[in-house]
């Protein structure tokens, strides 16, 4: 019983790994939609409020101010 669970989470694995973005045309995304997933929603950055909220709590939990984007950690060591 346990081996087929084995098998099966391995076959739906396979099957899920295996139909990536570009498997198929319907997945792709089409040049008439790209407009839409660089709407102004969708920015990361969009909300300065929420920005300056998540800097001010990286910085009080790893005393360490700006370098988003930028490896390492606040320990100085980069």
């Amino acid at each position: 019983m346990r081996r087929l669970l084995h098998l099966l989470t391995l076959l739906a694995a396979t099957v899920l790994l295996g139909s990536g973005c570009a498997g198929t045309s319907l997945v792709r995304v089409q040049p008439w939609e790209r407009a839409i997933l660089t709407s102004y929603a969708l920015r990361p950055d969009r909300d300065a409020l929420h920005t300056a909220m998540m800097e001010h709590t990286f910085f009080s939990r790893e005393a360490a101010a700006g370098g988003r984007g930028v490896g390492g950690n606040g320990c100085g060591c980069n």
